[in-house]
C-alpha cells in the first residue's frame, strides 16, 4: 500500500458445479498469479467453492464438507502471503444453512461473514435452503480451528490500523439499506461484494448506477465480484462482469463473458480525508451494534502498477464529455454574473480586454450573461489598455474580439500616465522590477473601476482558479474587481471553455478566439523582444500551468502530501518531464501558494464553478502567515 493505494483485484475463476475440491484448486492457482502480481486483496465470487447454482445439492451433507476441505486447502495457499483473500461457500451451524464470505489471511480464516438478505424472487430462491443471517452470532469448527459467524465483520491491518475492509454478499447490496452502509458507518473503508448475479439486458449498467451512487455517498471503495460462466445454464446465465469502484468512480471493469479479472488500485488515503474533509459523514447517527475486528497483514510496500492518473483533472477526458460540462461552466458563470447585474441594477459591464485566455473567457461570459438579461451587447464596456508589453498579436486580437461579439469597444493606452507615475515616485523606468510592473496593473484596474463609476457599471474580473493560487496577479490590481467569473476556473480548462464557445459562435468570432488560443501566455508587463515577440513567458517563470494545476488539484482536492503527489506526476507525466523538473516545480508550488495567501484572504465575491476553489467566505480558511516548511521539507527530500 505504497502511499494509501490498496491494490485489489476481483476474479471469477473457471469452476465446476458441485465440485469443491476442483474449484479449491483453480482459486489456489489464482492467489498464485495474483500474489505474483502484488494483489493485496482478492475476492472471488459468491459460493465460489461450491458454485452458486447447486440448487438443493446444497442440503447435501457431502457437499457441505467437501467444501470445508476446500476452503482448508484456499486458506493454506495463503500462508506467507501478505494477502486478504475472500471466498464464498455455504456454512451449516446446527439446523441453520448460511451462505457466507470467509475472509481468509496468512493460512487462516480470520472469520466467515453470513449474508443478510436473500433473494425470493423469479431467478433465485435461496430461502429454500439459506437463512438470513443478519442476526448470526455463532462459532464454527473448521478443519484447523474455528471462526467467527457474523454478518458484522471489519477486517484491518495490523501495520496500517486505520484501513478497515467489510463484506456484504450479493442481494445485500440490492437492498434499500445495505450493510455496507452500516459497515461504512463503523470505518469500512472498502467494502467487498460476492456476488451471482445472472446476466440480463440493462443489468450491467444497473450495477454501475448502484455502485456509483453506493460508493460515492458512502465515500468508500467497493471490489465486486460476480459468478462466471461456470456455472449451470439451465435458467440463467453468469457473466463474471467484476467492477472496483471508488468514491462514484468506477476504476476498473471486467468485460462479460471474458476473462473474469478486474484489477485497480484503490485510493483509501483519499476516502478518509474525503470523509475527514465532510463534516456531513461524521455526523450521522449510527447504531450501536457489536462488530468482529480481525486483524490481519496484507498491506505490502509495492509500488503503483495499475492506477491511471489524468495529468489534466480538472479536464473531462471525453471529447463529448468537454462539450456538456464546458456548457454548463459558462452557463453557470454567465447566471451567476446575471444574477449579480440584476441585484445591483448595473447599466454596464466593465472589462479590461488584453487578448489572451482569460480576459476573452470573462468577456464570452459576459456576453452570455447579457443575452440573458434581454440588454444590449453595447452595454458591455470592453476595454483594450495596450502598454509597455503588448505586442500586436495580443492587441489585434483584442480588437479583433471586440468587433466580432458586438460590445463597445475603448483604447487607452497607459504607457505615458505611468511613465508620469513613474517620476512622481522616483522610479527609473530602465529597472524592469516589480514596481515597472505592478503600476501597470495597478493603473488598469483603476480605470476600469473609474469607468464602472462613470458608467454606472460593473467591473468583471478576469483572473483565474491557477493565477489565484499562485498569487500570480498585482495585488490591488488585476487582483480585485466587483464580481470574479473566472475564480474557479483552473488554467488548463480556460482553453476548453474558450474552444467550445469558438464553435458554438463560429464565424468571425470563432477565428479570432482560435488565434487567441494560440497565443502565449504571458501578462505582457515586460517590453516585447527584438522581433516584437512576447518576451515574458508566464510558464517559463512560474511552472507549467499543467502541473500547477495537477499539484493544486492533489493538495487541495485530495489532500494528497509531496511524496504521493510527485509519485502521481511522474505517472501521470512520464516521457514528459524527468523527475527533478517535476520535483522543482512541486517545490515552488507549495512555495508560492503558501506565501500568497494574503492575496486570497481579501478577493472579491466570484462564482464557483467545480469542486476546488480558493474562496476565503467558503472553500478555503487558512491563515495568510501559515508556514510551508513541512510540505517544502518533504518536498525537497524526494
Amino acid at each position: 500500500m505504497k502511499h494509501q493505494f490498496l491494490k485489489a483485484a476481483a476474479v471469477s475463476p473457471e469452476l465446476k458445479v458441485a465440485d469443491p475440491a476442483y474449484n479449491a484448486k483453480k482459486i489456489v492457482e489464482v492467489i498464485e498469479r495474483q500474489a505474483e502480481k502484488g494483489t493485496e486483496l482478492l475476492v472471488f465470487p459468491e459460493l465460489c467453492l461450491s458454485g452458486y447454482t447447486c440448487g438443493d445439492l446444497f442440503l447435501q451433507r457431502t457437499l457441505l464438507e467437501g467444501c470445508l476441505d476446500a476452503l482448508e486447502t484456499v486458506a493454506k495457499a495463503t500462508a506467507g502471503k501478505c494477502m486478504l483473500v475472500f471466498v464464498g461457500l455455504p456454512v451449516a451451524d446446527r439446523e441453520k444453512l448460511y451462505n457466507c464470505a470467509a475472509a481468509i489471511s496468512g493460512g487462516r480464516v480470520l472469520a466467515l461473514i453470513a449474508k443478510s438478505y436473500l433473494p425470493d424472487h423469479n431467478e433465485f430462491y435461496e430461502g429454500r435452503h439459506f437463512s438470513g443471517g443478519e442476526d448470526a452470532d455463532s462459532c464454527i469448527r473448521l478443519r484447523s480451528g474455528s471462526a467467527s459467524l457474523s454478518s458484522r465483520v471489519l477486517v484491518y491491518d495490523e501495520k496500517h490500523p486505520e484501513i478497515y475492509i467489510a463484506c456484504e454478499i450479493c442481494e445485500d447490496f440490492w437492498v434499500p439499506v445495505s450493510p455496507s452502509t452500516e459497515h461504512c458507518k463503523h470505518g469500512a473503508a472498502v467494502v467487498v461484494n460476492l456476488s451471482a448475479s445472472n446476466e440480463l439486458i440493462g443489468k450491467r449498467e444497473y450495477r454501475h448506477t448502484l455502485l456509483a451512487a453506493q460508493t460515492g455517498k458512502n465515500i468508500c471503495g467497493y471490489v465486486y465480484c460476480g459468478a462466471g460462466v461456470g456455472e449451470s445454464a439451465s435458467d440463467t446465465v453468469f457473466a463474471g462482469n467484476n467492477m472496483i469502484y471508488e468514491n462514484g468512480a468506477c476504476l476498473a471493469e471486467s468485460v462479460p463473458f471474458g476473462t473474469g479479472v478486474c484489477e485497480a488500485e484503490i485510493d483509501v488515503g483519499f476516502l478518509l480525508n474525503e470523509r475527514r474533509r465532510k463534516t456531513s459523514y461524521r455526523n450521522f447517527p449510527s447504531e450501536e451494534k457489536e462488530y468482529i475486528w480481525c486483524p490481519a497483514n496484507f498491506v505490502t510496500d509495492a509500488d503503483l502498477t495499475l492506477r491511471t492518473v489524468d495529468p489534466l483533472p480538472f479536464v473531462p477526458r471525453g471529447e463529448g464529455e468537454r462539450k456538456e460540462r464546458a456548457d454548463l461552466i459558462l452557463n453557470i458563470q454567465a447566471q451567476a454574473l446575471k444574477r449579480r447585474i440584476e441585484h445591483t441594477g448595473s447599466k454596464t459591464a466593465v472589462i479590461g480586454v488584453s487578448g489572451g485566455l482569460d480576459s476573452t473567457l470573462a468577456l464570452l461570459v459576459a456576453v452570455r450573461a447579457f443575452d440573458l438579461l434581454g440588454k444590449p451587447r453595447e452595454d458591455i464596456l470592453a476595454l483594450s489598455m495596450p502598454g509597455f508589453g503588448t505586442s500586436l498579436k495580443t492587441k489585434n486580437n483584442a480588437t479583433a474580439l471586440m468587433q466580432a461579439l458586438g460590445v463597445t469597444q475603448r483604447q487607452i493606452p497607459i504607457s505615458q500616465t505611468v511613465l508620469k507615475h513613474f517620476k512622481d515616485i522616483g522610479h527609473d523606468p530602465e529597472e524592469r522590477n516589480a514596481a515597472y510592473e505592478n503600476a501597470q496593473a495597478r493603473y488598469r484596474t483603476m480605470i476600469l473601476m473609474d469607468l464602472a463609476n462613470e458608467t454606472g457599471g460593473l467591473v468583471v474580473g478576469t483572473g483565474d482558479l491557477s493565477e489565484l493560487a499562485l498569487g500570480w496577479c498585482t495585488y490591488n490590481g488585476d487582483h480585485m474587481s466587483m464580481y470574479a467569473v473566472n475564480c474557479s476556473v483552473p488554467k488548463t480548462l480556460v482553453k476548453y471553455l474558450v474552444e467550445a464557445e469558438a464553435e458554438r459562435l463560429g464565424g468571425r468570432a470563432e477565428i479570432v478566439l482560435k488565434s487567441v488560443l494560440g497565443t502565449e501566455i504571458s501578462p505582457e508587463l515586460l517590453p516585447p523582444d527584438e522581433g516584437g515577440e512576447i518576451a515574458q513567458k508566464t510558464e517559463d517563470l512560474i511552472g507549467p500551468y499543467e502541473l500547477n494545476d495537477f499539484y493544486l488539484y492533489h493538495f487541495l482536492r485530495r489532500g494528497d502530501g509531496p511524496a504521493k503527489t510527485l509519485c502521481l506526476a511522474e505517472r501521470a507525466f512520464a516521457g514528459k518531464y524527468d523527475r527533478a523538473t517535476l520535483k522543482k516545480w512541486l517545490v515552488n508550488f507549495y512555495r508560492r501558494f503558501f506565501s500568497q495567501q494574503f492575496k486570497r484572504n481579501c478577493v472579491p465575491d466570484g462564482v464557483k464553478v467545480g469542486s476546488v476553489s480558493l474562496s476565503p467566505r467558503a472553500d478555503l480558511r487558512m491563515p495568510s502567515d501559515a508556514s510551508a516548511a513541512l510540505w517544502i521539507e518533504e518536498a525537497e527530500k524526494l
